[in-house]
Parts: structure tokens; sequence; C-alpha cells
């Protein structure tokens, strides 16, 4: 068979590396088309960290093109280390995560190789032909890449990760010298407060608030919700644009991709915007006061009520069963 290059995403967890779950998926993905090569780009030791893991995953070939600038420029490390496998190995295509950094990857690649290119990938048949969800999630297209080596942005949360054994061969490339006129160098970062919960996109279990919540404070009845649940907490766009939130929390099509086991809405109405973000929920629960609110054409089940009744009572009725 074909190989499929994945770009593997690590996270740095206790100080060690270690693959996203999104990474998974896409190894999952990767065996529709062929035989997975996972292709890791970050600092030197990365690689020995996460090899296991990926080869326990499916992958056939592990490919380590590390270096001190891997960590340290923006983007090209990445696209200059898939460009070098492609032009090397005539791959059957190129899977990456369609997360921000990643469709950034997946377009300067197919410009470098003057390829095809598809993003926001929800399915992939094995001749190839990809299931696309766009403009916000209210449309579903087909469509498969006529030219070149096809690249793949895969949306998080679209195949579920398969615990199955490869080979996982190793190998190493070495990348080329950063040009520092042409790359953005990174000088300096910020660590996030951390939180005893799941990451966002990861998570089975995820609990939003929106406008009706209130407030920022008032968001601490979501926190609690989803603690007691075991889950991660989400906002919508005009919660975070209000400041009650954090961002990066912000479930949507401009903010985070979920695809959970269950996703709790409260005070959400449910705007095109946010349901991009959620719709694939397995099943989804919302409370709204407004029985006309529009997210509860997606629910499979619905509270019409006043959320500062609802949600404290739910809370502790998890709390109890789980105790």
């Amino acid at each position: 068979m074909a190989d499929v290059l994945v770009l593997i995403d690590l996270a740095v967890v206790d100080a060690r590396a270690q693959p996203r779950k999104g990474a998974l998926e896409l190894l999952a993905a990767a065996t529709r088309l062929g035989d997975p090569v996972a292709v890791v780009v970050a600092a030197p030791g990365s690689t020995d960290a996460v090899a296991e893991t990926l080869a326990a995953h499916g992958a056939a070939r592990i490919v380590a093109a590390e270096s001190a600038d891997a960590d340290a420029v923006l983007i090209t490390p990445s696209v200059d280390a898939l460009a070098a496998l492609v032009g090397s190995g005539s791959p059957a295509a190129v899977l990456i995560g369609a997360t921000p950094e990643g469709k950034d990857i997946a377009g300067r690649l197919a410009v470098r190789l003057d390829s095809g290119l598809l993003s926001d990938v929800v399915d992939i048949a094995p001749d190839g032909t990809c299931t696309q969800s766009i403009f916000g999630g209210s449309t579903t297209v087909h469509a498969r890449v006529r030219r070149g080596t096809p690249v793949i942005a895969v949306r998080p949360n679209s195949f579920e990760p398969v615990a199955s054994a490869g080979a996982g061969t190793r190998e190493s490339i070495e990348l080329p010298p950063t040009d520092a006129a042409l790359a953005a160098r990174i000088t300096g970062g910020h660590q996030d407060e951390v939180r005893d919960r799941p990451e966002l996109s990861e998570a089975r279990v995820v609990v939003s608030g929106g406008r009706g919540v209130g407030s920022g404070e008032n968001f601490r009845l979501i926190e609690e919700l989803a603690d007691a649940l075991g889950g991660a907490v989400g906002a919508s766009r005009a919660a975070t644009d209000a400041g009650w939130y954090p961002h990066q929390y912000q479930v949507g099509q401009t903010g985070v991709t979920v695809s959970p086991q269950l996703y709790l809405a409260a005070g959400i109405s449910g705007a095109i915007q946010h349901r991009a973000g959620m719709q694939t929920s397995k099943t989804i629960v919302v409370i709204n006061k407004d029985p006309e609110a529009p997210i509860f054409e997606l629910a499979d089940f619905g509270v019409v009520g006043d959320l500062f009744d609802v949600v404290p009572q739910l809370t502790d009725e998890v709390r109890k069963r789980r105790s």
C-alpha cells in the first residue's frame, strides 16, 4: 500500500511530549488511504518519547524531523519536512489536523507542492473522496484532489483513535537551515493557568455557557457542572467577546470544534457560528429559558428553564449519583 504522511501534533504534559488525541485520529484516518507514516517535527528527543504510542496506534513508519528550530520557528519547519518527504517518497496523501496552525501549514504546503488542498474534512473514502463540512457547517460536499499530492486538513474529532499495532520503523531526516528573513521566530510565551480538566478539543464531555450566563463570575456554575461530569468547559462567542471567559475556550466556527459524547449548552441561543463548532456531538443537551432558541433544533434533550435554577440542581444530582 502507498504511504500516507501524517503530521503529528504534540502536547507537553509534565515536561514530557505526548501526541495529542487529534494526531491519533489522523493515524486512524490515514488507514483509509494506505500505510500511516507519522512525521514528528519537534525538538530533539521528542520522537523517542512518543514513538511507542504512535506505533501502538498504527504508524507503519515514524519519521523524526528534529531540530532546535522546530519549536522556535512558526510553521516553516513542518512545511519543510513534509515537502521533503513528499519529494522523496510520492505518498498517497498528506494528513494534517485542521487546527488554526494546521490549516496554515496545509495551505503553505499545498502551494509549495503545487497540489490540491481540502480543508475541514470530516470523512475520507478509500478512493480519496473527502467529505467536507463548509459554510459554517451548513453545507456538506464531497470532493477529491486531482492535482499533485492531496493535502488534507482533517477536522478534529472526526475519527476515533484506533489501537492497532504498526511496525513503527524509525528513521530521521535533517531539516534545512531556517532562513531568518523568511521565518517568524517565537521570542516568548505565556503559560496558561493549569486547570484539572480535559483539553476542550479532546474532551468526551463539554459543558458550555453563553450570553445567558450573564457574567464571568456566574461561569462558576458552568465550571462546577463540568467538574461534576469530568468534562471540559466551553463558551459561546458572545461570552468570550464579553470577557466572561478566555477566548481559547470559545466553541464555534471561529473557535474550537468539538465532537464529544455529551455536549451540554446552557444559556446559548445557537447562532450558526456556534452550531458549526459542536453540531457533530453525539448527544446534545440544551438548557435555555427561551423555547424558541435555535439551538433546540439540534438538541437530543432540552430543558426550558432558567439556567440559574436548573444547572445547580443538575450539578447536585450528578454529584450524588457519582458519589
